[in-house]
């Protein structure tokens, strides 16, 4: 099986009241013995920091305890959920915006996906108690890191309990390419064949896995194209500077540990500092960084698109 393109710092948090807390909702599961602001949807960036953090602190660990808060939050395998209880973690990674824990039991191995959607967050400990209301999923763990929490309050994110067969389906039909695995052949190839604007191009899932809003806009104010250029009329060079400007941004992104846009938070607290980088995204009225002498602009009718109108020229 190929596995997901990204399978790959910080003081241990005080031990969380996992076990204390119970649902309020009727329908809570548990296997073992023992009011929202808005928020940036968390995109390519932002799941692969949160894999990394969980890939540093958690592998090795054993799940001793798993609790599910509302049983609609998993979208599929709940009833395998007796399996986890007792699973090491063996591994963690990324499908485009979405966070993927391997987990390994008698030589037999499954998966927790997580979407994180427009709120979705995972955590080592929760930060406030207001955060137990909309934490749908717990796992007890040994180690250094007692639980980790998913935390998801307007519920737009799902969790995914998959075997390997499950895995494959499961990105078959919801991933494109990764941005940042994707050979420059097959991304030209890509881009001749679609008839739409780029920055929908981008954002499409279905064809290029894990870009949002905000890095779009930042990657195609890199590349010096419009948003709304059609992408099969690109010509060869301004393909190749879109191709090396996903990357570069996206790799920028990642060192930086993400966009905390409003406020995205690690799993161990921590903040994106991408957003003290961003030259386009939510900069609507200030100057085009470039020093071109021309403002930044919002699409007309769209409220999360920017572009300079002198270095994206339509």
């Amino acid at each position: 099986m190929r596995r997901p393109s990204s399978w790959f710092p910080h003081a241990a948090p005080a031990r969380p009241p996992c076990l204390t807390w119970r649902p309020r909702f009727a329908s809570s599961r548990r296997c073992g013995t023992s009011a929202t602001a808005r928020r940036d949807m968390p995109e390519l960036p932002e799941a692969e920091t949160v894999a990394r953090r969980l890939r540093e602190h958690l592998i090795g660990a054993t799940v001793t305890d798993c609790l599910v808060g509302r049983d609609d939050i998993v979208r599929e395998g709940l009833s395998t959920l007796a399996w986890y209880l007792g699973a090491r973690l063996a591994s963690a990674g990324r499908l485009g915006k979405s966070v993927v824990l391997e987990c390994e039991k008698a030589g037999d191995r499954r998966f927790l996906v997580f979407e994180l959607g427009m709120t979705g967050l995972l955590f080592f400990t929760l930060l406030h108690p207001s955060y137990r209301k909309h934490t749908h999923l717990t796992l007890s763990l040994t180690g250094s890191i007692p639980a980790l929490y998913y935390w998801n309050p307007r519920r737009f994110g799902r969790v995914y309990l998959l075997d390997r067969s499950g895995l494959e389906r499961f990105r078959a039909r919801r991933f494109g390419c990764d941005p940042l695995t994707v050979r420059w052949e097959e991304f030209r190839a890509l881009v001749g064949k679609r008839r739409g604007r780029l920055k929908a191009l981008l954002m499409h899932q279905q064809v290029i896995a894990g870009i949002g809003n905000i890095y779009a806009n930042e990657i195609l104010y890199r590349a010096r194209l419009h948003p709304y250029r059609t992408a099969s009329r690109l010509q060869a060079p301004a393909v190749r500077r879109l191709y090396d400007s996903m990357r570069v941004v996206l790799r920028e992104a990642i060192a930086a540990g993400g966009s905390s846009v409003r406020d995205f938070l690690a799993p161990d607290g921590t903040k994106g500092e991408y957003r003290k980088r961003h030259r386009v995204y939510d900069k609507a009225g200030l100057p085009c960084p470039s020093g071109c002498g021309r403002t930044i602009r919002r699409l007309k009718g769209e409220r999360s698109s920017f572009y300079c109108p002198a270095c994206q020229r339509k």
